[in-house]
């Protein structure tokens, strides 16, 4: 480890030593995140750990005293054998050497009861480091339908660390883990794996010399050097050129001792977590089939389970567009009001205009969408909730297969369908260099939340008076969801067949068992969400229609023709100017001013829309719903401006085109690279320029 990195550690050791840190630990699907909001409900925050895009979320509680805990929900992983910038994290932080993140002084470590081999894998190895630890067998009542018995009291004396057990959706158990972390005297684990001695003293060699040359702090424990040699990339570790090349010495030398050390180490582990289960766990000679096989059979059938997934897709958009549409009136309504408000009690001036056409206008124009956008996260919380999140990902496989990548890509490719940025981050799961970087090449193509607000407002534009029903607009609305999926597996299936040959790689994955949905947790990420997305709504976009408005508005002409002043200020002139490339797909130049704006994020387009008519308008039209202005938006000879041709061309376009800077900037950091953003916005938005071009043309030709 470098110097500097070193003093980073240390800096976070020394840092608010008063108040306890606690790391919750554990398995994916073991309920490890939803222990964390129970403890922490709103008093949590999001970051990155520093030099990694890995997410860091810190929380606070209180202890039964009364005294505030800190807690760090670490990373899931099945092994402290990093294999993984996220496993790295985790082993890093318990051992002390992350930089930003002092050594926690307690470690909470959640275990699915029903899968208690697999999770003690993790559980003994994190008990080995000596923190003081508090195990938590979870999911008990997903336990009891397989019939499994576990004697807690037995658990807890072969283990020497006190255990808890808990039903975390239903939040039972919570008041006996709050009890048992807020003990001063948690007794450190006894427990310990076996170590051949022959290795055990290949290892103290090992620490000494890596001590030495500055690759691991001189008071490091003998596992410290085990999880560095088992590491094949020791990257993570913040490890420079020679010390990289003395560990690989050192590795090599224990290989050729003590050949395939590794794997005779994992059978031993499994061997000991195997006695340990016998001694606790009771279970029957023949399992009755449980509620997972039972809905497996239907929900992973390779023809029901396809048909199943399109229906909660259908459901989802169905709700997306019936269930919000009282919301998004009231919404509309209160800042209808508010705009009337403040043009009665403000004299006509530019302050009022920017006020009105410009703050309420643009700002309103997007926070409309918030109800759909939290019906949206609903539903992707309790797919992740109940376990049939990982089930899409493996119907997905038989698909993925087919462009070269495995349903582990999905994953990523599904969590874009929320924002392409966390979507874009999820590929570090993916262990193929090439797949990784095929998946962060066409996870744009699924179209983000940030998408539903320009789905919505074309779609609503499309038909007049809302003739259109909500089973038939979210069928629309699911055929967009289509194209951009079809869209990431064409490119995908480009890129394995052209500049990124290579054999596809197998997927492993975990099907956790479904459980009940914890409805808290669900409903913390949607206020978690809804934060972020009406923080964004009043900095980014509140920015951005200020300057819109002042682009659309200056320079001031003596014209009283609004449209006139419109076309003279500064947005009516960068319309203008491109206006010779969007008109053969059907777009004015108003409709260039929206593509421009959108570019800092997709959803700005319906701000910069409400904005610019806004502006154009007389002030009696100024406050109408921006749906029906776009319906009624003529060109001076009559024609509609927004025709269904020109809608559906507009939708084509923003399924296809990159339309975020945002996104550009992650893929930057991820790839190490401007040349991959740079490509990325170019095949994409080309693609959808031409795509665009012939739905217009062919759509005139046949007289649409």
């Amino acid at each position: 480890m470098s110097n500097g990195a070193l003093r980073e550690v240390e800096q976070a050791a020394s840092a608010d030593k008063s108040t306890p840190l606690i790391a919750i630990v554990g398995n994916p699907n073991s309920g490890k995140t939803t222990i964390f909001n129970l403890l922490t409900g709103l008093r949590q925050k999001v970051a990155n750990y520093p030099g990694v895009t890995v997410e860091k979320k810190e929380g606070e509680c209180f202890s039964q005293h009364g005294k505030k805990l800190r807690l760090i929900d670490l990373p899931g992983a099945y092994s402290l054998n990093a294999r993984s910038p996220d496993e790295a994290v985790l082993r890093d932080v318990l051992l002390g050497r992350q930089a930003g993140t002092r050594r926690p002084d307690r470690v909470i470590c959640i275990l699915d009861s029903s899968n208690l081999e697999r999770n003690l894998y993790l559980a003994t190895q994190v008990l080995e480091l000596g923190l003081p630890t508090v195990l938590v067998l979870n999911m008990l009542d997903v336990a009891a339908t397989r019939e499994w018995r576990i004697d807690v009291k037995a658990f807890s004396e072969k283990l020497g660390v006190p255990v808890v057990p808990m039903q975390a959706t239903s939040g039972k158990g919570l008041l006996e883990l709050k009890i048992a972390i807020s003990r001063d005297d948690i007794p450190p684990p006894h427990a310990h794996m076996p170590l051949p001695a022959a290795i055990r003293n290949d290892l103290m060699n090992s620490r000494d010399d890596l001590a030495t040359a500055g690759a691991i702090h001189p008071q490091a424990s003998l596992l410290e050097p085990l999880y560095l040699l088992s590491d094949h990339d020791p990257s993570h570790y913040g490890i420079d050129g020679a010390q990289m090349q003395r560990i690989q010495s050192h590795r090599q030398a224990l290989e050729k001792s003590f050949p395939g050390w590794e794997e005779q180490l994992v059978n031993d582990r499994y061997a000991a977590v195997e006695a340990i289960c016998k001694g606790v766990l009771q279970r029957p000679d023949k399992e009755p089939a449980n509620l997972t096989q039972k809905l497996d059979r239907v929900l992973l059938h390779p023809i029901w389970g396809g048909v199943c997934l399109t229906l909660v897709l259908g459901a989802l958009f169905y709700f997306i567009f019936s269930v919000a549409e009282g919301p998004m009136g009231w919404i509309e309504e209160t800042f209808a009001a508010l705009g009337n408000w403040i043009k009665t009690w403000m004299a006509p001036g530019d302050l009022r205009d920017l006020l009105v056409d410009g703050i309420v206008s643009g700002v309103s124009g997007v926070v409309i969408f918030l109800p759909q956008i939290l019906i949206l996260f609903f539903f992707i919380g309790l797919m992740e909730d109940t376990g049939y999140m990982s089930r899409i990902a493996f119907i997905m496989d038989r698909l993925m297969s087919v462009v070269g990548l495995n349903g582990k890509s999905f994953l990523p490719l599904l969590g874009s369908y929320a924002c392409a940025i966390p979507g874009i981050m999820a590929t570090r799961t993916i262990d193929s260099p090439k797949d990784r970087l095929i998946t962060i090449l066409v996870a744009p193509f699924a179209s983000c939340s940030a998408r539903l607000p320009v789905y919505t407002l074309l779609i609503a534009a499309m038909v007049p008076n809302d003739q259109m029903s909500a089973w038939v607009k979210a069928a629309f609305l699911l055929g967009l969801y289509a194209l951009g999926t079809f869209g990431a597996f064409f490119f995908a299936w480009i890129f394995n067949k052209s500049i990124m040959r290579g054999v596809a790689s197998p997927m492993i994955l975990e099907m956790p068992t479904y459980k009940l949905p914890g409805l808290r947790s669900i409903l913390l990420q949607m206020w978690q969400r809804a934060k972020l997305f009406l923080r964004r709504a009043g900095t980014v976009i509140l920015g951005l229609s200020i300057l819109i408005w002042f682009a659309s508005t200056y320079p001031k002409t003596s014209s009283e023709d609004p449209t006139e002043r419109l076309e003279h200020s500064f947005a009516g002139m960068a319309g203008h100017l491109i206006e010779p490339v969007i008109r053969p797909l059907g777009y004015d130049w108003k409709i260039g001013i929206g593509l421009i704006g959108s570019f800092a994020a997709r959803e700005v387009f319906v701000s910069t829309m409400s904005v610019v008519y806004a502006v154009e308008a007389e002030d009696d039209e100024d406050l109408t719903p921006l749906r029906d202005r776009v319906r009624e938006e003529k060109y001076p000879d009559g024609r509609l401006v927004f025709t269904p041709l020109v809608c559906l061309s507009l939708l084509i376009f923003y399924v296809f085109a990159m339309q975020c800077v945002s996104t550009l900037a992650i893929v930057k950091r991820e790839t190490n690279s401007w040349r991959w953003p740079m490509f990325q916005l170019g095949y994409m938005t080309g693609f959808a320029w031409l795509l665009s071009f012939i739905v217009y043309q062919v759509g005139s030709v046949m007289g649409y």
